[in-house]
């Protein structure tokens, strides 16, 4: 199963909102993600979009890819904090406010979905054949008695 992965560091943007973006792609089709991406009215979607493909890209370098993309998914998309810029505001009275601008590292690993392949019975092949229905224990009982 092949595994890759692509790290944005220092995007202009706080964790937590970026950590929203990232639970509307987790789990999904690449494709699926990109739709996703595509149409989210967040401005954090279009450098999400950006770490996406090139997790995408990534994976089709490794050796061992099948070469089908649809059947990489995000397996993990998460957002961590990055250094923060502090600034001053000037306030009222010759007072100041700190601001803190914040920025985040986007994370986006892509992994390969594995082939279901569908298992061929045997005539004799006991694990193949469908278990015969049981009545549950409570209703043998009410029926004994």
């Amino acid at each position: 199963m092949i595994q890759a992965q692509a790290t944005a560091r220092g995007i202009r943007t706080s964790a937590q909102k970026a950590g929203l973006v990232c639970a509307l792609i987790r789990g999904k089709g690449v494709n699926h993600a990109l739709a996703t991406l595509q149409f989210t009215r967040k401005t954090i979607a279009r450098e999400l979009a950006k770490v996406l493909r090139s997790a995408v890209a990534n994976a089709q370098q490794k050796e061992g890819f099948s070469g089908d993309v649809e059947r990489l998914y995000v397996e993990a998309c998460y957002a961590d904090q990055g250094p923060s810029m502090k600034r001053v505001r000037p306030a009222p009275m010759g007072r100041a406010f700190r601001v803190t601008k914040r920025t985040a590292h986007l994370t986006v690993r892509v992994a390969e979905r594995p082939l279901k392949i569908a298992r061929v019975a045997d005539e004799g092949d006991a694990a193949a054949k469908p278990a015969r229905a049981r009545k549950p224990a409570r209703k043998a009982a009410a029926a004994r008695a």
